[in-house]
């Protein structure tokens, strides 16, 4: 995961210490401390899944957009590991389908900019065909459209393409976080299992 770190995560889950100590390898478990509370974020920039520890006296709220980078961090003391879709509480993956659509949102130039640039992945598939729904005439009306001239938000993709893509994009996002595709666009592919 080298220069793929996040400097900014967003709370998909707060986990009491017990229930977090309990899912840890025992080579972990015996290092961490078993009275703080445990957070599962997902980053901002490559959808990394963490587990990390809240500072004493601390709380942070779902959906909350918290500093995780190199330095002094405000919230989180320690970055636990990077953990597997799998690894989530079924609330936490509720949660993560929220938090994934707000930073698509939030992100629209990053979006649409990956919308005015995508280009084929091999000579039979094209980038654009990953996301669900959009087949090879689909590709061919959006390439025709960004010929004419780029993209320049959800809404102007939307008219002219019809497609929501903010939609497919924060769809596409979640599978990939989930493994359930080869091919990752969007989000650091998950940890090899075990770690």
């Amino acid at each position: 995961m080298k220069g793929r770190r996040e400097e900014y995560a967003y709370v998909v889950d707060i986990l009491p210490p017990e229930v977090a100590v309990y899912k840890l390898p025992p080579k972990i478990r015996r290092e961490f401390p078993h009275d703080v509370s445990y957070a599962h974020l997902v980053g901002e920039l490559h959808f990394t899944l963490l587990e990390v520890t809240l500072k004493k006296g601390v709380s942070v709220e779902i959906g909350e957009r918290v500093y995780v980078g190199q330095g002094a961090r405000d919230k989180i003391d320690k970055i636990v590991r990077r953990i597997r879709y799998e690894d989530l509480q079924p609330q936490g993956r509720e949660n993560l389908k929220a938090v994934v659509r707000k930073i698509v949102e939030q992100q629209e130039q990053r979006f649409v900019k990956w919308l005015n640039e995508a280009g084929p992945i091999t000579l039979k598939l094209h980038s654009l065909e990953l996301l669900r729904g959009v087949g090879k005439r689909k590709v061919q009306e959006i390439l025709e459209e960004r010929k004419k001239r780029q993209f320049t938000s959800y809404e102007d993709v939307k008219q002219r393409t019809g497609i929501d893509i903010k939609e497919l994009i924060s769809d596409r996002i979640l599978r990939e976080i989930a493994g359930e595709d080869p091919y990752y666009l969007f989000a650091s592919p998950p940890p090899a299992t075990g770690q």
